[in-house]
């Protein structure tokens, strides 16, 4: 099973969110949609702007992690719209 990383981005909040799963279709419909409670909601709609595969929950975990971290925010500011 491939497990995906994804960076969401927020314009009309100029907020973005980093997360994995093994259903990128399903999550996205949670945080756009779906989803009751949580951080996503308030910041609605999102967008993909960055997708990476992996093939273990293990490895999608660690980069989530390493987005997450200083140099992580660093790279997804240069994915960001201009």
């Amino acid at each position: 099973m491939d497990f995906v990383v994804y960076i969401l981005y927020s314009e009309k909040h100029c907020k973005t969110y980093v997360g994995y799963t093994s259903d990128l279709i399903s999550r996205f419909k949670s945080h756009n949609q779906l989803s009751t409670k949580g951080y996503t909601i308030k910041y609605r709609p999102w967008k993909v702007i960055h997708i990476e595969f992996y093939p273990d929950k293990k490895s999608a975990m660690a980069r989530e992690k390493y987005l997450k971290t200083g140099a992580g925010r660093d790279y997804i500011k240069t994915l960001l719209p201009k």
